[in-house]
């Protein structure tokens, strides 16, 4: 379960004590929102109001206790199927978008924990790592820079690469190194010669030293997103597939053993090259659904995964995935 901690200290202003008030009196003193609402003198949609404001401006903090949900049966499960040092499942919801949430938020109670002073953390783009960054409760790591794996790219979302990784090192109080291109070059010509210039030349070089990171994987269905975003056409897209792809990692195709397929539009891509996402020391897989199980476990064995996040239905296809491998 989450820990949960009320700041008192450093109120910035006398209006922000009603808001201290309810988050001391729900969190420390373990009063519903009813008692907390009679005692205030108001409604209880106005301390649900309160407890919701206190946590955005980080009078309150929550930390995911690691302990409830890597104890659970398919995280000590799939920790031993694929050697990884930890897994956190969270439950499923009722609904996928719900789902996915829930997998966020776990993500982004656990991320800080595995974050250290002077670590360089690479962040990936996609609709899952925007939640997660949007998740993250605001605190401080010392040093930490935040770092734009991939350029940017169309999208059905609305926000871009750079977008992530602004995020995440705002929540985290980091320095920001993004990645000033598009994912993609209409020729490898046109990526060489603007790799070769020296503001883009240092972000890649900045890139290429991660030592922590945080990325979501695709699917190579004829709908996702490696397509939708205008980075591969479908033709290409198969090619990809019909040469072992199961899976998509910072706009790279991979194959079922977490092997880089190497293809047409790798000379164009404007991104980490896969040898420097193989996480020297931490790299966080966030997963939800079954059409990306295949592409999951494949960045589990190429290397690319220390730490995974997912959710019980995702967990129990990992399982029956591999079980069927053997």
């Amino acid at each position: 379960m989450a820990s949960v901690i009320a700041r008192r200290a450093g109120r910035p202003d006398h209006g922000d004590d009603i808001i201290i008030e309810a988050a001391w009196l729900y969190y420390e003193d373990g009063l519903n929102q009813n008692d907390i609402a009679e005692r205030l003198g108001v409604s209880r949609a106005t301390v649900v109001n309160y407890l919701q404001e206190a946590r955005e401006r980080a009078y309150v903090r929550i930390s995911l206790s690691q302990d409830a949900f890597s104890g659970h049966r398919l995280a000590v499960a799939l920790k031993e199927a694929l050697s990884l040092t930890d897994v956190i499942i969270m439950p499923d919801a009722d609904e996928v978008s719900a789902t996915a949430r829930r997998v966020a938020r776990g993500a982004a109670r656990w991320l800080p924990q595995l974050l250290s002073p002077g670590d360089r953390l690479g962040v990936a783009w996609g609709k899952t790592i925007f939640d997660v960054a949007e998740s993250i409760e605001p605190s401080a790591i010392a040093d930490l820079t935040v770092l734009q794996l991939v350029g940017s790219m169309a999208t059905p979302y609305g926000f871009s690469a750079d977008v992530c990784s602004s995020y995440v090192a705002r929540r985290l109080s980091a320095d920001c190194v993004n990645l000033h291109v598009p994912a993609i070059f209409s020729t490898s010509e046109l990526a060489a010669r603007v790799r070769d210039e020296a503001l883009i030349a240092n972000q890649f070089d900045a890139i290429g030293h991660v030592n922590k990171t945080l990325f979501a994987v695709g699917s190579v269905l004829p709908d996702s997103h490696v397509v939708s975003s205008g980075v591969a056409t479908r033709d290409e897209l198969r090619w990809y597939v019909d040469h072992g792809a199961v899976g998509v990692l910072c706009g790279r195709f991979i194959n079922a053993d977490g092997g880089h397929v190497d293809g047409p539009l790798d000379a164009r891509m404007m991104g980490v090259a896969p040898d420097a996402m193989r996480a020297p020391e931490m790299g966080m897989l966030v997963s939800v659904g079954p059409e990306r199980v295949a592409a999951a476990i494949a960045a589990v064995r190429g290397g690319y995964t220390t730490h995974l996040v997912t959710h019980q239905s995702s967990a129990e296809a990992m399982l029956a995935h591999i079980q069927r491998a053997r």
